[in-house]
This record gives C-alpha cells, sequence and structure tokens, in this order.
C-alpha cells in the first residue's frame, strides 16, 4: 500500500489520509478512513459508459445499471437492495457518458456485507443472466425513455443538440439513455460480450470512505475481490476530431407553452485548465439571480422566463450549454441574440472582476458542501483515480478554481463559444400555441 496527500491544496482543503493499493487482479483500490461517523461507503466505478457503446448498439451502459440490480449467482433477484435495507443503509447507481457507478452506505460494522454485494456482480452476475431478466430492464429501460425522453416536454431538444454538436461516430453523439430501436435489439449475446470486455477488475476503482481500520478492510477487499479473474483491459476508445466552425442549428415544435433555445459548444476535458474557466464562466453566466443572464434577460428586458448554463465533467471533451425559456411573445432568435451579446462582451473584456468572485464562491461553496459526506466524497475519489489515476485531486480542486484569471475566462469565451463552432437548438411551440403574456 501507499499512501499520499494532495499536492497542490487550496488552505481550507482536508488534508485526508488516503491509501491506495492495486489487487493483482488490477482492481485499483482507494481507502479513506474517516471516524467522525460509524458509517462506511462502498463507492465502485467502472470505466465503462455510453462512450464505449457504438452506433447501433446504444443504450448497454445504462442497461447493465438496471441489470446488475437484478441478482448475480448468489444474490437473487431484488436481494442485493433487500439486504442492505434490512441493516439500515441505502444503495443505487447511475450511469454516464464515461463511468457507471455503485454504490452503498451502511454501519461501519456492516462493510463486509457491502464488499460481498459488489464482488459477487462483479465476477458471478453472467451465470445469473437470463433472457428473462434481460426483457423485464429492456422493457423498464425503454419505459424510461419514454416518460424522460419521448413523452416529455421539451424531450428531445437536448438529445438533438449532442447530435448536431458531436459527429455520428463521435461518443458524445448519441444518448447515455440510447436509442429506442437500439434497446429494443439487443440479445443477450451482445450483453454478455459488453459485460466481458468492461466489467472487470482491471476497468474499475473501489474506494472505502468511513470508519474501518485500513489494514483490515485491505484483507477483507482481498478475500472478496481477490479470487476475481483478471482479465485485459478493454481499448481506449479513440473518437474522431468533433471540432467544426460557424452554426448548426434546427428548430423543434413540441406541446409547450414556452419557446426555448438552447446552446451548444464543445470545451477542453475535465481536468484542462480551460475547464475550470469554462465552469466559472457558466456560474458569471446564471449562477443565481445576480448573474450576468438572469439580471439581464429575466429582470431587465423581460426576455426570459428562466435561464441555465453547465459545462459538464466529461473525458474526451466537454460540453458548454446554455438554456433559456423565453417568455409568452418574445422570438426566440431575439433570446439568441442576446446572449450572444453577453458572450461577445466577455470575449472581447472579460468578466467583471465582482461578477468572477461571486462565481467563484458560489462554485466553491458547493465543492465543499460535496465533501462534508462520505457518499458524495467517496464518489469524488472515484471520479479523479479513474480519470486521472490520481485520487488526492478530489482535494485539490478548490486550488484550480482559485487560479483562474478574468482573461482566462475571456480566453474561453472566445475562443469556444464565439470564434469555435456552436449548435442551437430552438423548441417551439406546436400549432403556434402560447402561453399567455
Amino acid at each position: 500500500m501507499s499512501r499520499l496527500t494532495p499536492s497542490n491544496a487550496a488552505p481550507e482543503a482536508p488534508a485526508p489520509d488516503l491509501i491506495r493499493h492495486r489487487l493483482d487482479n488490477g482492481l485499483r483500490l482507494v481507502l479513506h478512513p474517516d471516524a467522525r461517523l460509524p458509517l462506511v461507503t462502498v463507492n465502485l466505478w467502472f470505466h465503462v459508459g455510453s462512450k464505449n457503446e457504438r452506433p447501433g448498439l446504444t443504450g448497454f451502459a445504462h442497461l447493465f445499471e438496471h441489470m446488475l440490480f437484478q441478482g448475480s449467482e448468489h444474490v437473487s433477484g431484488t436481494d442485493h437492495f433487500r439486504y442492505i435495507q434490512q441493516v439500515g443503509g441505502v444503495a443505487n447507481g447511475s450511469t454516464w457518458y464515461d463511468r457507471t457507478n455503485y454504490f452503498e452506505t451502511l454501519p461501519a460494522h456492516q462493510l463486509d456485507l457491502g464488499l460481498w454485494l459488489e464482488s459477487d456482480r462483479m465476477g458471478f452476475f453472467l451465470p445469473a443472466l437470463t433472457s428473462e431478466k434481460l426483457e423485464t430492464q429492456r422493457s423498464v429501460v425503454m419505459n424510461e425513455r419514454r416518460q424522460r425522453v419521448d413523452n416529455q416536454p421539451y424531450g428531445r431538444a437536448l438529445e438533438h443538440l449532442y447530435e448536431l454538436l458531436y459527429p455520428a461516430d463521435h461518443p458524445y453523439h448519441w444518448p447515455v439513455i440510447g436509442y429506442m430501436d437500439d434497446i429494443a435489439a439487443a440479445t443477450l449475446d451482445d450483453v454478455r460480450r459488453f459485460f466481458a470486455t468492461h466489467y472487470t477488475p482491471t476497468n474499475a476503482v473501489l474506494t472505502l470512505a468511513g470508519r474501518f481500520e485500513p489494514d483490515e478492510a485491505l484483507a477483507r477487499v482481498e478475500r472478496w475481490f481477490g479470487p476475481l479473474a483478471a482479465c485485459r483491459p478493454p481499448a481506449p476508445v479513440e473518437p474522431p476530431d468533433p471540432r467544426f466552425s460557424g452554426v448548426r442549428r434546427d428548430c423543434l415544435t413540441d406541446d409547450v407553452q414556452l419557446a426555448r433555445v438552447y446552446m451548444a459548444s464543445q470545451a477542453p476535458p475535465f481536468g484542462d485548465p480551460a475547464w475550470y474557466a469554462g465552469d466559472l464562466l457558466a456560474a458569471v453566466l446564471t449562477g443565481g439571480k445576480s448573474s450576468l443572464l438572469h439580471e439581464d434577460l429575466v429582470y431587465r428586458r423581460e426576455l426570459a422566463r428562466h435561464t441555465s448554463a453547465y459545462l459538464l465533467p466529461t473525458e474526451l471533451a466537454s460540453t458548454f450549454t446554455i438554456v433559456v425559456s423565453a417568455n409568452p411573445g418574445k422570438p426566440p432568435d431575439e433570446v439568441e441574440r442576446a446572449v450572444q451579446e453577453h458572450l461577445e462582451r466577455i470575449a472581447a473584456d472579460g468578466p467583471a472582476e465582482e461578477d468572477l468572485e461571486r462565481a467563484r464562491n458560489r462554485t466553491l461553496y458547493d465543492l465543499h458542501e460535496d465533501l462534508q459526506t462520505l457518499d458524495s466524497r467517496a464518489d469524488l475519489i472515484s471520479q479523479c483515480a479513474t480519470f486521472f489515476d490520481d485520487p488526492a485531486r478530489a482535494f485539490s480542486e478548490a486550488a484550480r478554481y482559485a487560479a483562474v484569471t478574468a482573461d482566462d475566462v475571456r480566453d474561453f469565451a472566445r475562443d469556444r463559444l464565439v470564434d469555435g463552432g456552436r449548435a442551437v437548438v430552438t423548441v417551439v411551440p406546436r400549432n403556434g400555441k402560447r402561453a399567455a403574456p
């Protein structure tokens, strides 16, 4: 085992004692002892998400998130949740473009339960896989897509925005949930291949956070995960160059009351210094009621009902997105022009120092709030271990935000949002129906 501490932490950042270890089968382990509460979080990240799919076979990563709660060779049906709930714990999972994670928070003395459950579905999922389970979860996922996308107001807008922004063979072109036809066509052999390729110790990071003795916890991890077979890691994803110039746009009609404008541009991947400048720019634009777009478009000019901007922390590239809901009677193109005016002004002059500091303070507040709970702290550690092989980085993010200058934000706006290519999707009410002013 090797011990490490964050190397460039801001003075206010915690200084945790993290312990790293790699099992013989390739599983990376990070131990974060914290005895303040009688709890332990078991957080398992697989370095697989929708980016590891390909056209015609989308939705597999998200389907697996569902499938892995349907039992393994030694855990039947939905017993995973039942065992956790019986001891007063909580469990869940989620899927993203670049990863799939599973996590439990349990009473500290129930650590073995969490490790056994996670190791059993990592090592013994395939023997319990049946066509009936696949059909059940396929139906669940297809219904989830209907509810979240196909039958949801504005549901197709973000999906279509990414289709415009990234080429058809780029891993961020298709949605995490997958396309309906692909989900319906998935076969049992497809599922087996996907699991055998990506759900292996070599492709995973396990983080334990909470009350435990490190040597004892390591012995328990070795007991449950050590016997699992080592596998060759999957080949890295090598996407095509997604950059383009100009504007790609489309207009969708939907059963909605208000027109809405979606704008997106490609940006550097999460971890790049420019990414932090972009994240602060999003907070400058729409972080709270004192932000630029909210104060101007919502309050002063009354062009918009709601504004939001965000930069996704994704691995191959990131996506800077602005979403504005127009007020009744306000043309979407006028709303888009107003947003563009702000971007061009920042690209020319940079943000005002008071706006940048307000955005930085808001961002740091959210960052430190995430570090207060075991489950979110463990997740951040797993993220940094997975993407950067540097779990301590989770505790030095504040320093990266502190280093961002107004010139950095100006350059990001100029290079990525004004001079770079962008996609625009406008959603308008079907048959001209609009809300009353």
